[in-house]
């Protein structure tokens, strides 16, 4: 099985996660921001990774410090996870409605991180989350990961906005990290 623990302790934050990309979508997500752990538990059910988020950090400032740390070792799993990336399909895509909410994601795990994300929200947060962390969380997940994501939405309620692209996120994702093969998806023989 593809699968990673990795954690990250700083003087802000407190991140434990274990992931297996080869799962059935189980998931035991706790952040102490409601909102993120429901789109971390969409992401794990739609994607069908297993996936164990332990995160704990100074919510009394902000959401900013969780948020992207979380992010941070998520990508580093995934990374971990996917290790040589051999026989993977290599890239995926994925476009998700959600009521009048539509979002696409097109992403490539060739090693090359670089995020692309038309995303406009009308309100500052949804429930305890801080919209301008979407754009920070995904930032922090494709760095670390090492992905080229293009992504964009549009609708009018931000919460069907953001659940669209954790979900379109999760089912490119899914289709990136199939095994179709034995060698290396790169005329470079390396991704």
């Amino acid at each position: 099985m593809r699968s990673a623990e990795v954690s990250r302790k700083t003087s802000e934050t407190d991140i434990r996660i274990e992931l297996n990309i080869d799962g059935t979508g189980v998931s035991d997500i706790d952040t102490g921001i409601g909102f993120f752990d429901h789109m971390l538990t969409a992401f794990s059910k739609h994607g069908n990774f297993d996936l164990t988020v332990k995160a704990t950090g100074d919510l009394i400032v902000d959401d900013h410090h969780l948020i992207e740390d979380t992010g941070i070792v998520l990508g580093q799993a995934l990374a971990e996870a996917l290790a040589d990336k051999a026989g993977i399909a290599r890239f995926g895509e994925a476009r998700i409605p959600m009521d009048e909410a539509l979002a696409s994601v097109a992403l490539d795990l060739g090693g090359r991180s670089y995020l692309v994300l038309d995303a406009k929200f009308m309100s500052a947060k949804v429930g305890e989350f801080s919209t301008q962390m979407v754009r920070h969380f995904f930032e922090s997940v494709i760095q670390n990961a090492k992905i080229n994501m293009h992504a964009d939405v549009y609708g009018d309620n931000d919460h069907h906005k953001i659940e669209a692209l954790f979900k379109a996120f999760a089912y490119a994702l899914r289709r990136a990290v199939v095994i179709e093969g034995q060698g290396i998806k790169s005329t470079k023989g390396t991704l």
